[in-house]
This record gives C-alpha cells, sequence and structure tokens, in this order.
C-alpha cells in the first residue's frame, strides 16, 4: 500500500469516527461539516482508485 493510500484510509477513518462523536454528542453543525468531509474523502478516494472497504466506510 502505498502512502497516498495509506493517508487517505486513515483520513477516513478519522472522519469516520469524528462524525460518530458528532452524532453522539447531537451536534447537528459537526454532523454536516463531517458528513461533507467524509464524502470529499470517499469521492477523492475514488477518483484515485482507491478502495474503501466496508470495514473503512
Amino acid at each position: 500500500m502505498d502512502a497516498f493510500t495509506a493517508g487517505i484510509l486513515q483520513r477516513i477513518r478519522n472522519t469516520e469516527a469524528d462524525l460518530d462523536r458528532a452524532r453522539e454528542a447531537g451536534d447537528d453543525f459537526l454532523v454536516e461539516v463531517e458528513q461533507a468531509e467524509l464524502e470529499d474523502l470517499q469521492r477523492l478516494a475514488s477518483e484515485h482508485g482507491v478502495q474503501v472497504t466496508a470495514a473503512t466506510a
């Protein structure tokens, strides 16, 4: 796995965790921010051929 792939997958995992915490806290604004960030990262991964598995997604 190259550095880009490892980095994007780690960023996706971190953002998913942040999104979960925002949901648990009931912070609707932060949920929207984190959801948008997650969608951007998933798009970027897809554009570069990085497979995001169910365990990561």
